[in-house]
């Protein structure tokens, strides 16, 4: 059996956490800049309130309906997420995180209990420790796994968990599931589904197998398979290596100093060698971006970019800094409004795959591990951005977040005083 754990509205929900006057009331928290809703509670969706919608096009809505409005808080989200994770490890001997709000449990081998009571205990758990609502799912595959989680959203009765496995009332769900909300279904597959007349999840698994091979490659073999029961997905319990790390931003307002934009694209690179070095990768190549406001059709554009090599592989901080730096001032044009700009690391390799030359100074590398080994565990016990190169300024990278909740998990500043009378 597999159990998926799926956080309700986290980041609405982390919201609420520390607002507790906030129960019952719409939420919605908004993406960098505060552009557009990426999280809405459900009295939120109830206002008609969509993913996605830019918050100019909801501002009426929001001021007829008194809707709280967050900016995006990601050091108080991982936070929370990572508690979550701690109460989810109490159940299972290992566990996959999917992504920031969701994680596999693998239950096989765990035998002689009750799993519909086992999923609620689940959900119950995380609740009290965390105040964060969690639908548990529980089945034969990860796919079905999926679907009973989304079940317990759709039905409170269920009480937050929902066991399903028999045959018959798998077949009477998915009768009534979309095919487009199947995890595995790509949003290019669903039109020709439907285009073959298949609506719902039951009646993809009526397709003939050589159909879905053909169209869909063994992707939609294994979809085809774990809905009816059969599990085809491999759990994933270790650390996955990201092969590429992005990191960029959309500015709250545009930059034209080659100054600033150096320091903007200092932080970033910052961010991405300190990603590295979290997965034990080391990099060779860098590409480092910026580009207008392609929006304002009236405003003059320029994309500048340039791609940085390194002879040795690196995640030495330092050393991606100094290079991203250069290779944005060798491509900056003045004149110009930049609106957005990132650093990408690309041919990502394991750090104990490195190929030092024979001539290399191994004194001066192993000096620069220290160094790096040490600002890195600074920065752990202080708070990140404790030390830094000069070069990235103030630190903080160039985005809009008036409605930004505190850090109450990550900052002791940020900790609520209560006074009790």
């Amino acid at each position: 059996m597999f159990a998926l754990a799926d956080c309700n509205n986290f980041f609405a929900s982390c919201e609420r956490v520390f607002r507790p006057d906030l129960q019952g009331k719409p939420v919605i928290v908004l993406s960098s800049n505060d552009g557009c809703a990426i999280a809405r509670s459900n009295e939120a969706k109830a206002l008609g309130i969509k993913m996605g919608d830019p918050l100019f096009k909801i501002r009426d809505i929001v001021n007829k309906h008194n809707v709280a409005v967050f900016s995006g808080n990601m050091a108080l989200y991982g936070d929370m997420s990572q508690r979550v994770r701690w109460v989810l490890e109490e159940y299972a001997p290992s566990i996959e995180v999917y992504s920031i709000d969701e994680a596999f449990l693998d239950l096989r081998g765990i035998t002689n209990i009750d799993f519909d009571a086992y999923a609620k205990e689940i959900s119950a758990r995380c609740w009290k420790l965390t105040s964060i609502p969690v639908s548990v799912g529980i089945a034969p595959t990860k796919t079905l796994a999926k679907i009973a989680s989304k079940l317990c959203k759709q039905y409170p009765k269920l009480r937050g968990g929902c066991y399903m496995h028999r045959p018959q009332d798998i077949e009477k769900i998915l009768r009534k599931y979309p095919i487009e909300d199947v995890w595995g279904i790509g949003r290019r597959s669903v039109p020709k589904l439907k285009a073959r007349g298949v609506n719902t999840a039951y009646e993809f698994t009526q397709m003939p197998e050589g159909v879905l091979q053909n169209m869909f490659g063994i992707t939609g073999v294994r979809t085809w398979k774990e809905l009816q029961g059969t599990p085809c997905i491999e759990f994933e319990d270790g650390f996955e290596a990201k092969q590429s790390i992005c990191v960029s931003r959309s500015f709250s307002s545009e930059i034209y100093e080659i100054k600033e934009l150096q320091e903007q694209i200092a932080n970033f690179a910052s961010t991405m060698a300190e990603k590295l070095r979290k997965q034990h990768s080391v990099t060779s190549e860098i590409v480092v971006f910026a580009y207008t406001n392609r929006f304002k059709d009236d405003a003059p554009q320029a994309y500048a970019n340039a791609l940085v090599s390194f002879v040795t592989p690196t995640a030495d901080q330092r050393t991606i800094i100094t290079e991203a730096v250069h290779a944005m001032q060798k491509s900056f044009k003045s004149g110009y409004g930049y609106k957005k700009a990132g650093v990408i690391a690309t041919k990502i390799i394991d750090e104990k795959n490195v190929m030092h030359s024979l001539f290399e100074d191994t004194e001066a590398i192993e000096r620069e591990h220290k160094i790096t080994s040490a600002l890195d565990a600074i920065n752990s016990t202080f708070g990140k951005g404790t030390i830094k190169l000069a070069v990235q300024g103030s630190g903080k990278i160039k985005t809009s977040s008036e409605s930004q909740s505190p850090h109450y998990t990550t900052l002791w500043s940020d900790i609520p005083n209560v006074t009790v009378k």
